[in-house]
Parts: structure tokens; C-alpha cells; sequence
């Protein structure tokens, strides 16, 4: 693993204290509200803060006053979500909205891939970051514009299955999971302009009557082909981090499942990948991953899990999991109404600390639900 990164945030929002450690593949799990988003673009913007402010300057927008950046970074309102005793601080230094065009590059170090990908292409089309007003966080503002590039090269109709970028082995996961036997490209509509479709042999299914799913996971597989070069090239020179927010929006355990096997194929690529979840499928695959590290397990083990083939290629990608670093950290309410954050990596299902054992309130709804049926046998006597 690179060096240590580490983020603080005090006081802004609903935050009260958030300190987070991150590691190869780091996960943020929590109920609703809970800043998990907040986070995330906080580590977006104090990587590429130089990188945002030029983007935003460039759109005509206004950036000088630190309430009205601040606005434009998180959405429309969030300017008074920074207040006096507001703190960020980043590897130990202290990060101010004053600070922010300061940050990062004129290029992108960190990318995001944010949630609700669907809401970004309006009939079949990406939206480009000018038209998405400032009530749009900016990482989804710079995601959309990144898929409007992508729609727009000519020579890009085809987008699913690729062969020059995804392994066959991902391709045939990918298409059982979500697509079966479909292909997603761009066809000219009735009026001549280029949509998303959906093919099935001769039918052409428009964007919004595709599954809820196949909307949502789409634009996050566009979104890792900019991650995924040619093949001579292991990964975007550039570009170091990629954070993913709640990966499995309308997704059937079965496609989550290939979204952890591409996430991996992410680390062996040498990025650093950070989650935020509330599925305890991807919880699972990390429990699983950091038990068979302990035990010195073999790669075929993680092959078997995922259910791919054993070759080179997968090889490759199993045993660079298996030296990874994990890290999961829980974000809550605490009785004050403000949310604090603790480290649950170890996932320990008999931890005394409730966040732990429950892995952040995944899996103890149904060990509830579990417990009610129990007792219910007991008192029937059955």
C-alpha cells in the first residue's frame, strides 16, 4: 500500500467527528444521512480541489467567496453547512474553503463515480456539466460530463461487450448478471440523433425501459472503461484513487458480486479504492478477503468464491487481493445528534462493540428477524 492517508472532518453538517484511515480498498458503511457522501466528497475535493475550482471557473460559475464554493462543491444550500468552528484536515494539514483551489492538479487524481449514475442521462443521452444547474454536486457534475465525452466520440457506438477492455471472464459475469445476451450501444432514434439502446437480436430498447439495474449499472461500467486502458497500460497514469458510492443500487447480489471482482481487478491495477455501501454482500466479500489473508489462503480460493475461471489473468488478480489492505469504517448518530465515526475492519461478528459484531447495522435486522422466529418456536413448543 502507498503511504498513509488519513481524513479528519469536524463540524460541518451533521458531522461531529470523522476520522478515517484508508487503505487499498477502503468501504463507509451507515444508516441513511449519516455523511458517507459528505466524506467522500471531502476526499474528492481535498485531492483535486485545483482541478474542481477550474471546472466550476470555467462554467462561468463564481468561486471566490468560501460559502458560495462551498455551494458549488456540495450542492445548492450547503454553504452554511461550514461554519466557525468547521475543521477538515488532510495527512495533518488543515484544509479551508480558502485552501481548496490550492489542492491537487489541473488533472483528476481521485475519480468519482458517484450515486443515483442514472439520474445523469436524460433520455438516453449524458448530460454535459454546464447543463446540470449548481443543486448538483460537483463530483457528479465532472462524472456526467466524463460519460457525455465518452457518448460523444464517434467511433465508441459500441459500448457492451468491449473485447479491447474488459477480460473475457468479466464480460461473461457481467452479461449473466445484467445484460443476458444483450448489447448496449448508441443507435440513431426516429429523429437521427444517437440514444442509449438496449439490443435483444432485433429489438432496440430505449434507456427507460431498461431494468432499474441495468440503468444504474451501466454508467458505472462506462465510468471503470476510463479506467481501464489499452492493455499495454495497467492503468490512467494520472489518476491514483477511485471512489464509488453505493456500487449496488438495483443490483441483485449475483451483479454485486462482479462489481467486488472488477473493484479487485481495480487494486491489482495498482488504484486505490474507496466504497461507500449499505449492502452486506460487499461487507461480506471484505470479511472474507481479510480471513483468507490470515489463514495464507491459496488465490484459487477467491477464484472459487467469485466463481471464475482459474486463469493467468485471474490469477494475477486473486493474489494481489490477498496482499491488499481493508479497512471499514462505520459512520452513526451518536446521542447528540451528530455523527462520529469508528473503525469496524477486524468485522468480528462476536465483538463486544455492537457496530462491529452487526457490521454497521447490516446484519442485524436479520438476526432480529431471526431471534422473533426462534422464540416463536420456543413458545409453540414445536
Amino acid at each position: 500500500m502507498a503511504g498513509s492517508t488519513t481524513l479528519t472532518i469536524r463540524n460541518f453538517a451533521q458531522i461531529g467527528e470523522v476520522n478515517l484511515r484508508f487503505g487499498d480498498l477502503t468501504v463507509l458503511v451507515g444508516a441513511q444521512g449519516t455523511g458517507k457522501s459528505l466524506a467522500l466528497q471531502w476526499l474528492k475535493t481535498v485531492m483535486d480541489g485545483h482541478r474542481i475550482v477550474g471546472a466550476l471557473r470555467d462554467a462561468g460559475q463564481k468561486v471566490d467567496k468560501p460559502e458560495v464554493l462551498i455551494d458549488l462543491i456540495f450542492g445548492a444550500g450547503m454553504g452554511s453547512a461550514w461554519r466557525d468552528e468547521s475543521e477538515v484536515v488532510y495527512n495533518g494539514r488543515p484544509i479551508t474553503p480558502a485552501r481548496i483551489s490550492r489542492q491537487g492538479r489541473s488533472t483528476d487524481s481521485a475519480f468519482f463515480i458517484p450515486a443515483h449514475r442514472s439520474m445523469l442521462i436524460s433520455d438516453g443521452w449524458a448530460s454535459p456539466f454546464q447543463k446540470l444547474t449548481s443543486e448538483t454536486p460537483v463530483v457528479a457534475r465532472i462524472f456526467s460530463q466524463n460519460l457525455f465525452e465518452r457518448f460523444s466520440v464517434r467511433s465508441e457506438n459500441k459500448l457492451f461487450p468491449i473485447d479491447r477492455v474488459l477480460k473475457k471472464e468479466y464480460r461473461d459475469l457481467i452479461d449473466n448478471a445484467v445484460f443476458h445476451g444483450g448489447t448496449i450501444g448508441l443507435e440513431e432514434d426516429l429523429n437521427h440523433a444517437k440514444r442509449l439502446k438496449l439490443s435483444h437480436g432485433k429489438s432496440q430498447l430505449p434507456f427507460m425501459t431498461w431494468t432499474a439495474g441495468q440503468r444504474e449499472f451501466t454508467p458505472l461500467l462506462l465510468g471503470l472503461y476510463h479506467l481501464l486502458p489499452p492493455r499495454q497500460l495497467q492503468k490512467q497514469p494520472h489518476i491514483d484513487w477511485v471512489i464509488i458510492e453505493e456500487p449496488e443500487m438495483g443490483l441483485h447480489p449475483q451483479a454485486v458480486t462482479v462489481f467486488i471482482l472488477l473493484a479487485l481487478d481495480l487494486l491489482w491495477r495498482g488504484y486505490r479504492v474507496v466504497i461507500s455501501t449499505h449492502s452486506a454482500h460487499v461487507l461480506t466479500a471484505i470479511w472474507m478477503l481479510r480471513r483468507l489473508q490470515k489463514l495464507n489462503a491459496s488465490w484459487q480460493l477467491i477464484s472459487e468464491a467469485f466463481e471464475i475461471p482459474q486463469s493467468q489473468q485471474v490469477q494475477k488478480v486473486a493474489e494481489a487481493a490477498l496482499k491488499k489492505i481493508y479497512f471499514t469504517h462505520l459512520l452513526e448518530f451518536g446521542i447528540d445528534r451528530k455523527v462520529n465515526s469508528s473503525d469496524i475492519s477486524n468485522l468480528d461478528p462476536d465483538a463486544e462493540n455492537e457496530g462491529e459484531s452487526g457490521w454497521g447495522g447490516l446484519t442485524g435486522f436479520s438476526s432480529r428477524f431471526g431471534a422473533a422466529v426462534r422464540k416463536a418456536v420456543n413458545e409453540n413448543g414445536a
